[in-house]
């Protein structure tokens, strides 16, 4: 019986591009849900939208000298396409600076306000007198109160994840000027999660104690158990949706409350472009309503939401929410600013074509549990080892025997042997194996249940052999063939929440186009065959190929230039030295010299002992360079040699003198080096000359 679904999915931040956390966090779970839903029958919408308020944005505009109306609607663009391309199907991506947002998430907020569901609070405020205004939480830097983190921000630490005021962070300072904020008194308008936390007991830890994921509903019961908090739902800021009440002159909402009722207008929006009733979608009980996101975003889904949508009163709750940890990334955490990320934009240009294979790989590497890590060489591995050689190896072989024995028509078969009833038996129970596991939200283990059927099918094949047989046993090779196309012809259909492009391809090869041929998810399992004898397939062509080495190299190369940039950007400079008069500074003797013959000192890592020309002399000068230059490349290298300095023993080598050296931000040692005086005269500089 078909069911009504409102499915979303957390609505991305405008403030930079779609990276690898937030696809399997979030993104492609929810489209696997979409998609099957839709397969089995359901009446879906898959809703989301760009979160286009709050300050991370105003911060990003005033640094780029722009409005923040630019900022979002840059970053809409790139989100909104690169989904697009990724093949992710919502019913609609909205955006929450459109009007009708602004008028669904006022309206929501004025019926709390006239049902007297807010607390109006006078309190203090964090305020920066130079920049003139009240500090919203992300404005305030300061030392997280629970794990003493000093970068943590004034309403959560993205460390430890504990959410708090921005008067709570110890040593609190502005993230506009830098100064030490002072507070100052200002009204807002706040929401009594206290008063809701009955409802939230019984409606959580007890009615959804045993199909909530266990790490949403211990986190969810770690707040409650904790005692809930009146929670602010307005903010002194000029970027947002304007408070529409007497008093909320020069505030807005707060973000958070704002951006989840961006699900109910991005629904209205749909359901007015589709002709539709959206209130069913809504607020019918009827109506199963699922909410994706990753772990950040629980509190506010399981909580604040739904105490919101509970307080409007004619609002239907969500079912489940299955949120997702973290995916990590070559062994350290995803960060943005830090440019350590897969984004998505880039994927799609480097690996055109290939959307399927970043969407198997983070589906069967999910972080649905506990965090997990993306590596480039496990995505090559899902790639080689199983969509080329499982899946696409399968659908190969059908399709080329079955062009090279009977000019792509499908034989007619023969008695099936029990082998054959048990392999179409098999193909049978798969939608109902993998749709187990999709209800339960456990998409990890349902690609791998699709991944099995097509074992079974290489299986069958190798164990059959019909390469051999077709010499000697025709009709027996016809029904070989016949049950492995039974099963391509399933692999076309179930494949398609997980590998929509695949899907399509594999539907293309298979010539399902009539309507006839095209197989539901249940008629899998009702259907007596799925491809008909006499049916004609279409050439073959390679659905997955093999991703080279040299291509992963380049990304691990795209990783390494970005930790040597962080390595460079916070890279501490030295302080300055105890201050030095001129007569100091005269005593020392800098000549210019000429390696003229270099050696690695023995047992030593790090020295090699030079010859200098000095201009005065050619001395003896050991050198700990030995780990960045070899010998032969310094030889007739000019350098700066301080020449005065007393002579030292280093490993019975009496060394005269020391060469003068620096670092590059990325560590590497160079020299500082008389060479680039040389264009001022054709001749250069003579060694001897000193430098002054």
């Amino acid at each position: 019986m078909s069911k009504r679904y409102t499915i979303t999915a957390a609505l991305p931040y405008t403030n930079g591009p779609i990276h690898i956390g937030h696809l399997a966090g979030v993104y492609v779970p929810a489209d696997i849900y979409a998609r099957y839903k839709r397969l089995t029958g359901n009446d879906v919408a898959f809703i989301c939208g760009s979160d286009e308020h709050g300050v991370p944005i105003t911060i990003k505009a005033k640094k780029e000298g722009v409005t923040p109306q630019q900022i979002v609607d840059r970053y809409h663009k790139i989100i909104k396409d690169s989904f697009e391309d990724f093949g992710i199907t919502f019913d609609n991506y909205s955006r929450t600076s459109a009007k009708i947002h602004h008028d669904t998430a006022s309206e929501f907020f004025k019926t709390l306000y006239d049902k007297n569901e807010f607390v109006e609070e006078v309190s203090e405020q964090l305020y920066d007198a130079e920049a003139n205004q009240f500090l919203a939480d992300r404005f305030v830097v300061g030392t997280c109160p629970k794990c003493g983190n000093e970068e943590s921000y004034g309403d959560q630490c993205e460390n430890c994840g504990t959410s708090h005021n921005a008067t709570d962070l110890i040593n609190p300072k502005s993230a506009i000027t830098g100064n030490v904020p002072t507070l100052k008194e200002t009204k807002h308008w706040f929401l009594p999660l206290n008063k809701h936390e009955q409802f939230l007991k019984d409606w959580i830890l007890e009615g959804h104690k045993k199909d909530w994921k266990p790490n949403v509903y211990g986190q969810v019961k770690s707040w409650i158990d904790d005692g809930l908090r009146p929670r602010a739902v307005t903010r002194d800021l000029d970027w947002g949706i304007p408070v529409p009440v007497p008093g909320g002159e020069g505030k807005v909402l707060y973000v958070w409350f704002d951006a989840p009722i961006g699900y109910i207008s991005a629904t209205k929006e749909w359901a007015a472009r589709e002709g539709k009733d959206w209130e069913p979608y809504w607020k019918d009980e009827d109506t199963k309503l699922v909410h994706f996101i990753g772990k950040d975003n629980i509190v506010f889904h399981c909580i604040i939401f739904p105490a919101m949508l509970k307080a409007e009163g004619s609002y239907i709750l969500p079912d489940n929410v299955p949120a997702n940890e973290f995916l990590n990334l070559e062994g350290n955490k995803l960060s943005t600013s830090k440019n350590w990320a897969v984004w998505l934009p880039e994927y799609l240009q480097d690996f055109p074509d290939k959307q399927d294979v970043l969407r198997y790989a983070l589906t069967a590497n999910a972080p649905e549990t506990k965090d997990n890590d993306f590596t480039w060489k496990d995505f090559q591995a899902r790639n080689n080892n199983e969509l080329v050689a499982i899946f696409g190896n399968f659908i190969n072989r059908v399709v080329v025997l079955t062009n090279k024995y009977y000019n792509g028509v499908i034989p007619t078969p023969s008695d099936f042997s029990t082998i054959d009833e048990e392999t179409l038996a098999a193909i049978k129970a798969y939608p109902s194996v993998i749709e187990s596991s999709i209800e339960r939200y456990r998409f990890r283990e349902a690609s791998q249940e699709l991944m099995n059927l097509a074992r079974l099918g290489n299986k069958y094949l190798a164990d059959e052999e019909p390469w051999k047989l077709v010499k000697t046993d025709g009709d027996r090779t016809k029904t070989i063939m016949f049950v492995a196309l039974q099963i391509a012809s399933a692999l076309a259909t179930l494949s398609e929440p997980f590998l929509p492009f695949t899907s399509t391809k594999l539907k293309n090869i298979l010539n399902l186009s009539s309507e006839e041929l095209q197989t539901s998810w249940s008629e899998i399992t009702s259907k007596e065959i799925l491809l008909p004898a006499n049916h004609t397939i279409g050439k073959g062509e390679l659905l997955f190929s093999k991703i080279e080495d040299s291509e992963i190299q380049a990304q691990l190369d795209k990783l390494e230039a970005s930790k040597k940039a962080n390595e460079a950007a916070n890279k501490v400079v030295e302080p300055q030295k105890d201050t030095i008069t001129f007569d100091d500074f005269t005593k020392l003797d800098l000549r210019v010299g000429t390696i003229l013959e270099a050696e690695k000192m023995p047992k030593a890592k790090k020295l090699l002992v030079l010859k200098v020309d000095t201009g005065i002399d050619v001395r003896t000068i050991v050198s700990g360079i030995a780990e960045s230059f070899t010998a032969e490349e310094v030889v007739g290298k000019k350098v700066t040699v301080l020449v005065n300095l007393a002579p030292r023993a280093l490993r019975g080598v009496e060394s005269e003198g020391m060469i003068l050296m620096t670092e590059t931000p990325e560590g590497k040692l160079v020299f500082v080096n008389p060479d680039t005086m040389v264009s001022e005269s054709e001749a250069g500089v003579s060694n001897g000359t000193s430098i002054s």
